[in-house]
């Protein structure tokens, strides 16, 4: 029998770059990254790819803490056809965790405005809208929330 549980692991070796770009790029197209780009962002990020069985279903990135805040971004991604299941939650979870281990004391996400279900994900976790951007050259309108941690439990 499948195991069909979520599984989550750290992105090793090019093919796992390459899913990790892949559910990236299917996720927020206007900041599609090249093989290079997130070769880049695996040395300074946590990358980690998510599946059920053999089946990609995500994928995250932990940025580590910064400044006096210690403020860390996590954020989690699930392909549109593996949504409303818990993937995204089991993923966020673990995200967070490891957010936590490297002392995080407040954690950001960033979500693709027209991203309703990542909207929705974020606010449903206790994340708050604290800003509305658009990158210089683009036209894609981006949300930063964020969620501050206080001992083990998270609160707006």
């Amino acid at each position: 029998m499948t195991d069909l549980r979520l599984r989550t692991g750290p992105v090793v070796g090019e093919g796992m770059l390459e899913q990790w770009r892949q559910v990236h790029n299917t996720i927020v197209p206007p900041a599609a990254l090249s093989l290079d780009e997130v070769r880049e962002r695996a040395g300074r990020y946590r990358l980690e790819n998510a599946y059920v069985g053999d089946v990609l279903v995500g994928c995250s990135t932990v940025r580590p803490p910064e400044g006096e805040e210690a403020v860390a971004t996590v954020i989690a991604r699930v392909l549109p056809e593996y949504r409303r299941r818990g993937h995204g939650a089991a993923l966020y979870a673990t995200a967070l965790a490891h957010a936590r281990v490297l002392g995080a004391r407040v954690v950001e996400t960033c979500v693709l405005a027209v991203n309703e279900d990542g909207l929705r994900f974020a606010r449903a976790h206790g994340f708050v809208e604290v800003e509305r951007y658009v990158l210089d050259g683009g036209t894609a309108q981006w949300v930063d929330l964020r969620l501050a941690l206080r001992g083990d439990r998270a609160h707006d």
